[in-house]
Parts: C-alpha cells; structure tokens; sequence
C-alpha cells in the first residue's frame, strides 16, 4: 500500500540536496567552528555562508542572524529576551489567542514572573485585528508577538499593518515566522518585525536547527551562558551540519517557493471545495484566501478527529487534528476554540498539509476514502444519534 504523506506543517522530509550538503560535516569536516585552526576555520566559514543564506532570504544582514535549535528555542529566547532586556522600562506584552505553544507557554512563564500579558482574541477567520493590537497598548507594554501565519488553519496575518502599529508606539515586534518562512515571501523590513523565529525542518531541512532575526540595535538579554558563541547571545558549540542544511534548505526554497506555492494551492483548493462538496455537515476553518498555500483544516460534526486520522492512517493516509506538539492532548484545539468553534465541531476537525512531493492522485485517494470513513463513524456516533 502506497503511503501517501499530508501532515507537512508538522514536519517535512529532508529534501536529498539538504541531506548531501550536510554530509561532509557529518564526516571529515569535523571541526569546532570556534577554533582558530584549519579544521575550525573551515567550518566557521561554512557556517557563516549559511548563516548569509538565511539572511538573504528574509531581507536580514548577516549579523542579525542567531543560529537556535529550532522555533521553540527561538521564540523562548525572543520573548523572555526582550521582556527581560526591558522589564525597568515595562512588563506588559501583546499576543494572540492562536500562537503556537511556545508562545502561550513562554508567554504564561513570564507571567508567573510578574509580567502582565494581554492575549488578543480573532475573528472567526482566524484573522487578528490590528485595531485590537493598538487600543491594547499602554504606556508599559514592551513587546507584541503576533504569528505571520497560523500552524492549524493556515491564515496568514497582517503583519506590516500591525508592525507599522508598533514602529509607531517605539515597541519591539517579534513573529513565529515557523510556518511562512520557505513558503510564502517574508521580507523583515516590508513586515516591520524587529524579530522573527523560523526552524528548518518546516521547509525540507533537518530537525533540531533554527535561528530567530534580531534586528540591529534590538535589546536582548542572553538564556544561555558559556561559550559565547552566536555574538553572546546563543551560547553553545553550533550544530554545523544542521546549520549547514538549513542553508540549503533555505537556497532550495528561494529557487523553488513561487512555483511549489502555485501547484500546492491548486491542489489544496480542489481538496477544500470536494470535500465540502462531498461530505455535509463539514466546513472549511481559517479564512478561504488568506491561507497558507499548503493548508486544508476542516471540521466536521458528529465525528471525533482522532477517529478520523487513525482511520485516514489504515488507509495509508496521513494527517493529524491540528499541531504535531499537542497531539497527545485530550483537549480541544486552542485555537479552533478561539475561532468561536464548539468544542464537538473543535474536536471533529482535520488538517491535511500538503508538499513539495503531494500529486493530484494523492488528492484523488484522499477524495476516494474520506467520505466512506465519516460516513461510517458517523453512523456509529452517539452525537448524531442525540442530534436525532
């Protein structure tokens, strides 16, 4: 049975090109990038090509790139960094209903610090109002973090309307860019961030690598002391391979993005209108147009979502309920809720994410089984029966 791969906003395969980049320095090219010998100088200078790569992907220089070990170590290190690097100056940050868990949780984290947050509420489109982020400013708010685009629903924020909104208050600006970055265009200056996550296994590159942009003259306090590595703001000896493939990664997806992001929309707007289509009671989550182009969440009633994946997945299929980091939790997606969703509907949704790899056939499978196995939990399910 041909496995066919749809949950791509969890995780994506290694792209081979990544993989031979990375190979030498798996091996012979062994060296300590600190070192001022030839084994370390070769690395070092491998390292920082990579690190130009990155920049000149997002519109950064050089020097405002911090190599992490993902997008939670780079949302951790933006938020608690720049709260703690201001915190004589104010304790209130901004951020929304919908972010990632490492931005919920870092931002409740603070809290028990004596940091106040204001969490935004959003439209039932996902969608952040930027007015909202203006009157929830105050003379004591240091930092707004919005995500440029949600991991769940796919809908891509105003980010430049809200940056302009915050260039203008004198405060920090920080998005988890994690699911836009090697998809869609981000430029850091047409978005006004002054920081910004990214992690390289959501675009074809390995796991365990990251980096946040920190913009210049950005105040940010240090999480971790040593060696002082990455300008002394990331201490630790560099993962180069990773480093190395998140380079590739990135030269991989400048090449490829514009023509990856037409294919995928096409193929996930077919999957979005047949789907609704085909099965009643279901309807589309995040907004139809501002969406990530690889992004399909649908809810639909009477049906548990984890029925459906383990279902989907004996077929060969795999997709998942929302995000990958709390799939283990018997709660409802946080941010479906936040959508206005009922907790039966929140529970009942399904994301499929598309790839590079994803073909119409593929498209065409999921068509073929989907509807048979709601038809069937369906008919098994006790919320439609007390609907009756």
């Amino acid at each position: 049975m041909k496995r066919i791969y749809l949950d791509h906003a969890a995780t994506t395969p290694t792209h081979p090109e990544v993989a031979r980049a990375m190979l030498p320095y798996l091996g012979d090219v062994f060296g300590n990038p600190s070192a001022i010998y030839c084994y370390g100088q070769e690395a070092r200078s491998a390292l920082e090509q990579a690190r130009a790569q990155v920049a000149g992907l997002i519109g950064a220089r050089s020097e405002e790139i911090i190599f992490t070990s993902g997008g939670t170590e780079a949302d951790n290190l933006a938020l608690i960094g720049v709260a703690y690097a201001h915190k004589n100056r104010g304790n209130h940050i901004i951020t929304t209903a919908i972010e990632h868990h490492a931005i919920i949780e870092t931002a409740k984290f603070l809290e028990k610090r004596g940091f106040e947050v204001t969490y935004l509420g959003v439209d039932g489109q996902g969608l952040v109002d930027p007015d909202d982020v203006r009157r929830a400013i105050t003379d004591r708010t240091i930092l707004i973090s919005v995500m440029q685009a949600n991991n769940e629903i796919g809908t891509i924020q105003p980010l430049a309307e809200i940056g302009g909104i915050a260039r203008e208050a004198g405060i920090c600006f920080h998005s988890d860019a994690v699911q836009a970055v090697g998809h869609i265009p981000v430029d850091v200056a047409e978005l006004g961030v002054d920081l910004l996550s990214m992690s390289a296994h959501k675009f074809y590159g390995p796991k365990g690598v990251g980096a946040l942009y920190l913009r210049k003259g950005t105040r940010l306090e240090a999480l971790m002391y040593g060696g002082g590595q990455e300008r002394n703001r990331r201490s630790g000896t560099e993962n180069t391979p990773g480093i190395i493939g998140l380079g590739r990664a990135v030269e991989l997806a400048r090449q490829e993005m514009a023509q990856e992001a037409g294919q995928l929309t096409r193929l996930r707007d077919r999957l979005i209108q047949d789907t609704l289509q085909r099965i009643s009671h279901s309807r589309l989550n995040g907004h139809p147009k501002k969406r990530l182009p690889n992004n399909v969440n649908i809810s639909f009633d009477f049906v548990e979502g984890e029925s459906l994946v383990l279902n989907l997945d004996l077929k060969g299929i795999c997709a998942s309920t929302g995000s990958a980091c709390s799939s283990s939790s018997l709660e409802p997606s946080h941010v479906l809720l936040a959508l206005g969703l009922p907790r039966p509907q929140a529970h009942g949704s399904l994301r499929f994410t598309l790839g590079k790899w994803t073909t119409e056939p593929d498209i065409d499978r999921v068509l073929e089984v989907l509807p048979p196995i709601v038809a069937r939990l369906r008919a098994m399910s006790p919320l439609l029966k007390n609907r009756s």
